[in-house]
């Protein structure tokens, strides 16, 4: 797509908010709506199931709210004083105890614990659920592992409400590993009567109903356009929620999504341009939340294993071409946080993200192309998320427009949301875009998904590299034995080693922007930016 048939799509869909929106929420100043949230967004779940194959992002917002884990996280106040989830500290969910021994962790669960179909929560369906999520492959027991969680025999069955996990090794990511989204906790018995010999976990059960003790339940998902979710009456996970009801509806056209939320009509609304969260903070009519992604970047990724990209001057030639600045002003209106331009050309502190040396330097760029014997350029393809499209594709415009003058002839390949996971896991796209954001903050947790040779489903540039997975399993090491020293020398030496051999090049650190109706809060920001409904009151 070229830039000027953008802005010319750009002005259409501005032209398209002068109309009437989709007649979707009439009744939506009703006095009935007090107990009834309305979301609109972009892009829905292609599967209600976390353990599922390639369920993407709002997938993960399902999860969260229709299932539970045995512990959760306390809440501290946060930048602008917005609740935020606390890192260090955790609480039960479905456990009410929770004892952390030497090698082992004990939990004892709720007695009252019930899933939606009043079947009881015991000890069986948390080892069953365990079992599944580090049997299932692919992300959910790629994401176990991070917290040293790798085989059904460390989940033990002590009684009918207790289990034990045992610890392969010590680990300080294994206890927060255990508050993500994936280890939740799954009616094992309904499930497995929707099993099957070529599907024994039942995943294409779970792909289409929920089958948890959350404190929502799906009971209406037509794929692509609505979700709808029912207040568990018997959740015993914590408070009851104020919201009984939650319609999320796919409104696609973000101008008609903003004239909902100016109307009234919709009251939560995000993935909006940030050209609209910064108008629509101005105009004061509505309650808007900024923050900065935890442990996240936005990113260019380039394919590794294959030429062009196998070549670091070209890499390199890269990293010098991307308009880092045009970005920040044209697609994110200061909406995020740099991660280039940096003074020094090593990491100057043991966190992450943080800056790396590029800047935007066309003259450097076409040099390192010639180095690279590709003076004259050559053809390729820049992919992006279509859920996401509000920041990708003029972002991508942007790329590929820079790219061009340095003889890199993109296109611009838009792959529906539904799909993006499947790509991934592919590993063929040449060089795409992308946000990755560590539900655990630690660098090494970030770098373990993206930057190691175990090539998880984030790593999309498929970069191996002996030293990384050293400094990176070293830092892990380091910082389960308390080695303050070892650490610091470890992450600071993966950081450098990222940036010097550049597969993948930062761009910035993404905010999460959400725009509520005044008389909407209890907004949380969490570890996966998507929104907990449990927490959200309507006045």
């Amino acid at each position: 797509m070229k830039r000027r048939d953008f802005l010319k799509s750009v002005s259409s869909v501005a032209a398209g908010t002068l109309l009437p929106a989709p007649a979707i929420i009439s009744p939506a100043k009703a006095d009935a709506r007090s107990e009834t949230l309305l979301i609109v967004s972009e892009g829905g779940p292609n599967n209600l199931d976390i353990h599922g194959i390639g369920t993407n992002v709002p997938g993960y917002e399902v999860s969260w709210n229709c299932y539970d884990r045995l512990i959760s996280h306390e809440m501290k106040s946060g930048p602008g004083g917005v609740p935020y989830y606390d890192r260090d500290k955790f609480k039960g969910e479905l456990a009410e105890d929770m004892n952390v021994g030497d090698m082992s962790v004990t939990f004892k669960l709720k007695k009252n614990a019930k899933f939606h179909d009043g079947a009881p929560v015991s000890a069986k369906d948390v080892k069953w659920s365990l079992d599944r999520a580090v049997s299932v492959g692919g992300f959910p027991t790629f994401q176990m592992s991070a917290g040293s969680l790798t085989k059904p025999e460390q989940f033990v069955i002590v009684d009918d409400a207790t289990v034990r996990i045992e610890f392969m090794k010590k680990d300080r990511l294994t206890i927060p590993d255990l508050a993500v989204i994936v280890p939740c906790v799954v009616n094992s018995e309904l499930v497995k009567k929707n099993a099957s010999e070529k599907d024994p976990w039942g995943l294409e059960y779970t792909k289409q109903q929920t089958a948890g003790s959350g404190a929502y339940k799906v009971t209406k998902w037509t794929a692509g356009t609505e979700v709808v979710m029912e207040r568990n009456e018997d959740w015993v996970g914590g408070p009851l929620p104020r919201i009984r009801r939650v319609i999320w509806r796919m409104v696609p056209q973000a101008g008609n999504r903003r004239a909902l939320l100016e109307r009234g009509d919709a009251d939560i609304s995000y993935e909006l341009p940030n050209k609209d969260f910064q108008e629509m903070k101005a105009a004061g009519r509505l309650n808007i939340v900024s923050l900065p992604f935890s442990n996240g970047i936005q990113y260019i990724g380039m394919n590794v294993t294959k030429p062009p990209f196998d070549n670091l001057k070209v890499r390199q030639a890269v990293a010098y071409a991307l308009p880092y600045q045009k970005i920040m002003d044209a697609v994110l209106f200061g909406l995020a946080n740099p991660m280039f331009g940096a003074p020094a050309d090593r990491a100057s502190e043991v966190a992450w993200p943080q800056p790396h040396q590029y800047s935007t330097d066309i003259e450097k760029a076409k040099a390192l192309m010639a180095e690279a014997g590709h003076a004259s350029g050559f053809d390729t393809t820049l992919s992006f998320d279509l859920n996401f499209a509000q920041v990708n594709e003029p972002l991508c415009v942007l790329v590929q427009e820079s790219l061009g003058q340095i003889g890199i002839r993109c296109t611009i390949n838009k792959v529906p949301g539904a799909n993006w996971r499947t790509e991934l896991t592919k590993k063929e796209m040449p060089l795409c875009t992308n946000v990755f954001s560590g539900w655990l903050d630690y660098p090494e947790y970030f770098f373990y998904w993206c930057y190691h040779g175990n090539n998880s489903i984030f790593n999309t540039m498929s970069y191996k590299s002996p030293d990384m997975d050293r400094l990176i399993d070293g830092a892990r090491a380091a910082a389960a034995s308390g080695d303050k020293a070892a650490y610091e020398t470890d992450v600071k030496g993966f950081v450098d080693l990222a940036f010097a051999d550049i597969p993948r090049i930062p761009l910035y650190q993404p905010f999460v922007n959400v725009a509520m109706q005044k008389n909407v809060s209890g907004y949380q920001y969490w570890f996966h930016r998507r929104l907990d409904y449990r927490a959200l009151v309507k006045a």
